[in-house]
């Protein structure tokens, strides 16, 4: 898969429950900046339900959510 984008922020919060790693995205995405992508490692289950759920409801855009070897990384698009 070619990524044609950079990702301005990586938060590791695959040592934290949730909601954790839902809370590191958004503080992230509150201090960022628009149209800058930000990535967020989870372990939780939880974060695979949680975070798109946020992100439509927060009307951010999810770039992608992608399985790693024990975790999940979702990039997440700053829109407003």
């Amino acid at each position: 898969m070619i990524q044609d984008y950079t990702v301005e922020k990586v938060m590791d919060a695959r040592n934290s429950f949730c909601p954790g790693p839902l809370m590191e995205l958004i503080k992230s995405i509150k201090k960022g900046e628009v149209d800058k992508i930000y990535e967020v490692w989870s372990k939780d289950g939880g974060s695979i339900r949680d975070i798109p759920k946020w992100v439509d409801k927060a009307k951010h855009e999810m770039v992608a959510v992608i399985e790693e070897n024990g975790y999940t990384r979702f990039q997440v698009r700053k829109t407003r």
